[in-house]
């Protein structure tokens, strides 16, 4: 149990952060938007890859330069764009009901989410190689438990986000609060954005 709890608390410290994935699931909340769906989908990943990362084959992962920038640009160029709708949207001053339909679809929303996460270095580096190599420590069997544990602090936090964007929602459905939601929203997805480019590679030679 104690490890169980180590692990929850780790991951809780982890996990708990302003992020693209954070902030895609608290505004996905606020939509009332496929949400639940939406935290789901984060839940499990996180659990994927932190069991992976916990069975020591996630640093092999990482370290590898193709997959790190490919991950890199990619995650990038999808919160460009999604800073770009917010921004487009605080600029127009959508009220939240005009605002819905960014995503208009279950699937373009599921894709959306996948994008947020599996495209996002962070996240590989927070569950698989600092979740994965704390668990190390804890032995053949604890580094499991210390892992599910992990886990159970990732399914909590995603979906009490979302929970807290729904209750939100009837506070944000004025335009200027949602202008600004939309406007913070881009701001953190292109600040993100530039730190996912692996910029040392158009300044080297």
């Amino acid at each position: 149990m104690n490890v169980f709890l180590q692990g929850m608390a780790t991951g809780a410290g982890l996990i708990i952060a302003i992020g693209a994935q954070n902030a895609f699931v608290l505004t996905q909340g606020v939509r009332k938007q496929h949400n639940w769906a939406v935290a789901t989908i984060c839940s499990f990943c996180d659990a994927f890859f932190i069991f992976l990362g916990a069975a020591g084959v996630g640093t092999l992962v990482v370290q590898n330069p193709v997959i790190r920038n490919v991950a890199g640009w990619g995650g990038a160029l999808f919160l460009v764009y999604y800073g770009y709708c917010s921004l487009r949207s605080a600029i127009a001053g959508n009220r939240l009901e005009k605002a819905n339909d960014i995503y208009s679809s279950r699937w373009a929303v599921i894709l959306a989410t996948f994008s947020v996460t599996l495209l996002n270095p962070h996240m590989y580096l927070d569950t698989v190689v600092l979740l994965g190599g704390i668990s190390g420590q804890f032995g053949a069997e604890g580094r499991y438990i210390f892992a599910a544990g992990a886990c159970l602090a990732s399914f909590i936090w995603f979906y009490t986000l979302s929970l807290g964007g729904v209750l939100l929602s009837p506070i944000l459905n004025g335009k200027t609060a949602w202008r600004i939601l939309d406007g913070l929203i881009c701001i953190t997805m292109w600040t993100i954005a530039f730190h996912l480019v692996p910029i040392r590679s158009l300044t080297a030679g």
